[in-house]
């Protein structure tokens, strides 16, 4: 690999920006916060997957309904009335929470605007050209979302049976019948791609790369598996034959069951593994550079019978990796892509990661563990292809790992390290500091950190279905002072 500019950055998904409207965007306020980080000497941002979200399924980005559609959340009514589509008068928001972003209540006040929107759009030669340009799932993701809000949120297979089994006629029929609900969600979608646009161009003028991610698997309740049965692991009454998961190991004794539906890598070699790559496509579509996440399932997968309770009774099943990856070399720049591979690691992935010229990940919380000889998230085993992190969203704040998450070991591994003892003050720019000092060409801080946050600004807690993905930044906490701080120490370890 090629050693890159080193460059610091800011991990901050689109919900935690400050904003008037009860969750962040991707508007003026999103636009803004590059605009911060430029002045903060950072060359990178960070954010979550942006896709729609589910209130079921607690508001996971990492849950969607659909693998491309973009989360009409995060749509700004500032935009929508910049374009002519909204008056000025119209936008007086309810008064939110500037510290929690509020999905229930952001979504009710939003979707009246956005529907407002839509009675006053009159589709151009732009719009024609998203609809012919993104016809691969944006038709079927539209008709599957006007078909589950038509039949009250039920799963698509428990609709009625001919469009279930998608039949043509039914389709077309639906289609016709639900026309205005389906034009509604093209609109949405067509909003999202222009205010993306948008953000990925003032980025741009700012020196600042976004990076987006990646979920590896897709939702059984999804416009995916609906419209692309073919290429997942289905019976044939469109049921899971397996499902995804890791197996037990250290940290768990019956292994983590996540759910997901597996893909039929046959079928997908057989098309030549054209959904995967269109999906990656559309990815960097929004991104400068996007994280592949749980990247070693793209070698080989733990497949789990349907009917487990637990993921320990899987077998692991290998992927055509060096076909796919083949065919991802053919077609898309490898220098897009970053691979999360946290965890154990074998080496087949990281020779995959090799050939393909993939950066990897470090995250100093895992570093102090006592096996620092070894351990790949201490600083001194660093490789300059590296993102290294402070913590990720599903850690702890490095300043409530401490209080709470460390144990007593991992204390005085931290203070051998430093050589020195830490009080809770000091902690988070002694982390932040350990980071952006080493070889890593990338480092990426929460932001939450930079801001000396505790547990209460955590952004995620694994295995907790509900209370997640809340945390805001307030407008004030982003101060010049902080801007300049930041400044300073990406100057301090040439990272400016």
């Amino acid at each position: 690999m090629s050693s890159l500019p080193r460059k610091s950055g800011v991990l901050l998904h689109i919900s935690s920006l400050p904003g008037p409207f009860g969750i962040g965007d991707i508007g003026p306020s999103a636009r803004n916060f590059s605009a911060f980080l430029a002045r903060s000497g950072q060359k990178l941002w960070q954010v979550l997957p942006l896709q729609e979200t589910s209130p079921a399924l607690g508001n996971s980005p990492y849950s969607s309904p659909s693998a491309f559609a973009g989360n009409p959340l995060f749509l700004s009514p500032e935009d929508l009335a910049g374009r002519g589509l909204l008056r000025e008068e119209e936008i007086n928001p309810p008064p939110f929470s500037p510290r929690q972003a509020e999905y229930g209540r952001a979504w009710k006040y939003k979707s009246e605007l956005i529907k407002l929107a839509f009675t006053r759009f009159e589709p151009d030669e732009g719009y024609f050209h998203f609809l012919e340009e993104q016809k691969f799932w944006l038709n079927d993701y539209a008709l599957f979302s006007a078909l589950k809000e038509h039949f009250g949120g039920l799963p698509w297979n428990e609709w009625p049976g001919e469009i279930k089994f998608r039949r043509e006629d039914a389709l077309l029929k639906a289609r016709s019948q639900l026309d205005e609900a389906v034009r509604f969600r093209l609109f949405q979608q067509y909003a999202f791609f222009l205010q993306m646009n948008d953000l990925k161009n003032a980025c741009a003028l700012s020196g600042v790369e976004l990076m987006g991610d990646l979920p590896i698997y897709v939702n059984y309740d999804s416009a995916d598996v609906w419209s692309h049965r073919k290429i997942f692991s289905l019976d044939g009454e469109l049921r899971p034959r397996e499902v995804a998961g890791v197996p037990p190991d250290y940290f768990s004794e019956t292994g983590q069951l996540w759910g997901n539906p597996l893909y039929d890598w046959s079928a997908l070699e057989e098309e030549g593994f054209s959904w995967w790559l269109k999906r990656l496509k559309h990815s960097l579509a929004l991104f400068n550079l996007v994280r592949i996440d749980h990247f070693r399932g793209l070698l080989a997968y733990w497949a789990v019978p349907a009917e487990e309770k637990t993921a320990e009774r899987g077998v692991w099943r290998e992927v055509p990796s060096e076909n796919f990856f083949a065919a991802m070399q053919n077609s898309l720049p490898a220098e897009g892509f970053v691979a999360e591979n946290l965890g154990i690691i074998t080496p087949d992935v990281t020779g995959a990661m090799e050939r393909l010229n993939l950066p990897g990940m470090a995250v100093l919380l895992f570093a102090f563990d006592g096996s620092s000889g070894d351990n790949p998230h201490i600083p001194h085993n660093f490789q300059r292809e590296l993102v290294a992190y402070t913590g990720t969203h599903d850690n702890n704040t490095a300043l409530g790992w401490f209080r709470s998450d460390a144990s007593e070991e991992e204390r005085k591994a931290l203070k051998n390290y430093l050589g020195r003892g830490l009080d809770e003050a000091d902690l988070p720019d002694a982390l932040i500091r350990l980071v952006l000092s080493s070889v890593a060409d990338r480092a990426v801080i929460p932001l939450q950190d930079y801001l000396s946050l505790g547990e209460e600004a955590r952004m995620n807690r694994p295995s907790t279905p509900r209370g997640n993905w809340e945390w805001r930044v307030s407008k004030e906490a982003l101060t010049d002072g902080l801007a300049e701080r930041m400044k300073g120490l990406a100057g301090i370890y040439g990272r400016d």
